[in-house]
């Protein structure tokens, strides 16, 4: 996984590139009507239930767009929340309060679905060893932000990107040849470059699970569109010799099942893919 601080890295990367996206040159119609030293207050309601995410993001806006505006917090992330709830009053510059809203509610709208669709997920697997992880499944652009909100919501994050992981998917298998010549060619790969990645490796049937645990040093098995039968025949083959991770189609009504065939990992797009933005404003007052 990526480093905190290029995580941090990230998130600033975004907010400087959002900014620049929608201010441009300037904020006119602020400029246009509102006073240079005109000073506001806003706060930020929640219009339907769910669980806050974005709150120390929007402060992290804020502050790159004035430092001396004031944010007071009432809610914190991971919080659950419902309509009508007052999340933090934001005061100081008008015209920053203006500039900084649209990227706010943007970024906090739909970190707070992603957050609330994986607690849902969380709260399925309750009471099986298994954790809920997201993928590379997110929009370009933000994925440091849906990858904190996953986090928030109690999911775990996967791989940041192509560079913190080795992962051998059915395309680099079919292309290289092979499971075992994929293997051994990332492994000479890795100690040729002095690269110190782990890898996993996918399976699509049992037979590839058996060639995968014929090599050593492998970090995970991703178990893929298995069905529940053959994935407790895959856990079992696989035993503690790597860690285990089911994926492919799963959803709200099967993920109960394929974490009781003993699977340490399920990985979900759908946390990031296929949400829908949470209702939320920021209300001058």
């Amino acid at each position: 996984m990526i480093s905190e601080k290029q995580f941090n890295n990230e998130l600033q990367l975004i907010i400087h590139n959002a900014i620049r996206e929608d201010v441009g040159n300037g904020d006119h119609s602020s400029l246009a009507c509102i006073p240079t030293l005109a000073t506001g207050k806003a706060k930020l309601i929640v219009k339907e239930d769910g669980i806050i995410a974005g709150v120390a993001f929007a402060k992290m806006i804020f502050e790159y767009v004035d430092s001396n505006l004031i944010m007071e917090t009432f809610i914190t992330d991971g919080t659950a929340v419902k309509k009508g709830d007052v999340v933090f009053h934001v005061s100081g510059s008008s015209q920053s309060i203006l500039k900084s809203e649209r990227l706010v509610l943007n970024s906090m709208q739909r970190m707070s679905a992603i957050a609330t669709k994986t607690k849902s997920y969380v709260d399925l697997l309750q009471g099986t060893k298994t954790q809920i992880l997201d993928t590379r499944k997110t929009t370009p652009g933000f994925r440091a932000c849906e990858k904190w909100a996953v986090k928030i919501g109690g999911g775990e994050n996967h791989r940041f990107a192509l560079y913190d992981m080795i992962m051998l998917k059915d395309n680099h298998i079919d292309f290289a040849g092979g499971i075992t010549l994929a293997i051994a060619k990332t492994k000479a790969y890795l100690k040729e470059n002095n690269l110190d990645l782990k890898i996993i490796v996918e399976a699509r049937d049992l037979d590839e699970i058996k060639e995968i645990l014929e090599s050593d040093g492998i970090y995970r098995i991703l178990i893929d569109n298995l069905d529940f039968e053959d994935t407790k025949k895959a856990v079992a083959l696989i035993g503690d010799q790597c860690q285990t991770e089911s994926s492919g189609n799963i959803n709200e009504n099967t993920i109960r099942s394929y974490a009781e065939c003993g699977v340490d990992f399920i990985s979900s797009g759908a946390l990031t893919h296929s949400i829908y933005n949470m209702d939320l404003s920021l209300k001058a007052f």
